[in-house]
């Protein structure tokens, strides 16, 4: 079955960095658009960015500039490259997985369990 493991997340003081990464398996991963979405207490997941199977990328407006997504297909896996880090970017970070690209998390029907991002002021 299709599983996808995130892993880079941790607690980072404001302006620092992280990568995330997220590795797939059970799917032909060159296939899908991969995105990255995040979910804060008490809000909504929201998306983050995607990057799809031509390596064509879309970002939230909060995170332009400051957020990279890539993909490597030789190891299965995306990253999510995030700098400058903000306490409002304090969220759980998602990956998934779609077979066209998109920006609604309803589109995106392989999900990992999560990693958490903390970002103190």
């Amino acid at each position: 079955q299709v599983q996808l493991v995130e892993s880079g997340g941790g607690l980072v003081q404001a302006g620092g960095s992280l990568r995330l990464s997220c590795a797939a398996s059970g799917l032909t991963f060159s296939n899908y658009a991969m995105g990255w979405f995040r979910q804060a207490p008490g809000k909504e997941r929201e998306f983050v960015a995607v990057v799809n199977r031509v390596y064509s990328t879309i970002y939230a407006d909060s995170v332009k500039g400051r957020f990279t997504i890539s993909r490597d297909n030789a190891k299965n896996t995306v990253y999510l490259q995030v700098n400058s880090l903000k306490p409002e970017d304090t969220a759980v970070y998602y990956c998934a997985a779609a077979s066209s690209t998109s920006t609604t998390k309803e589109r995106f029907p392989y999900w990992g369990q999560g990693t958490q991002v903390t970002v103190s002021s």
